[in-house]
């Protein structure tokens, strides 16, 4: 259960700090033009857009505990996060999350945007990592184990 709690914490701070970060660095370099912290309701229950993102964040953050935690010793800190974090949780953004919404696979995969938003997952994976890794301790469980 601990792993959960420190996944999920570490998945929403993760996307609060550090995913907003990649897309303010992506702002700033003028690759894409994303609204920071977008207060804009998203169906079907009309919460903040920053919230719907920072709870799917979390979701990911447990889903990713129980993954990279399992993964071979040289994969199973930073590397193992950026992994899955920039291959994973892209992929299943690109060709199930965008089409769910009606967007087209791959948000068109016009550039910069495949450049971008798996450079974004990958600050939010090494975000995800620090973040779990002191959240578990926190909770009484050691980095890694139980």
């Amino acid at each position: 259960m601990r792993t959960a709690i420190a996944g999920f914490i570490a998945g929403s701070v993760s996307v609060l700090v550090f995913h907003q970060f990649g897309f303010f660095i992506a702002n700033e370099l003028g690759l894409l033009k994303v609204q920071l912290y977008n207060m804009r309701p998203v169906p079907p229950l009309g919460v903040p857009t920053i919230v719907s993102l920072a709870f799917w964040g979390g979701v990911w953050g447990i889903v990713g505990s129980f993954i990279v935690l399992r993964l071979p010793a040289a994969v199973d800190g930073p590397l193992g996060w950026i992994l899955f974090a920039g291959i994973v949780v892209t992929l299943v953004n690109w060709f199930v999350v965008l089409p769910i919404k009606g967007q087209p696979i791959g948000g068109g995969f016009r550039m910069p945007g495949m450049v971008v938003v798996p450079l974004v997952y990958t600050f939010w994976g090494v975000g995800v990592w620090l973040i779990f890794g002191l959240t578990r301790r926190a909770l009484g469980g050691t980095k890694w184990n139980g």
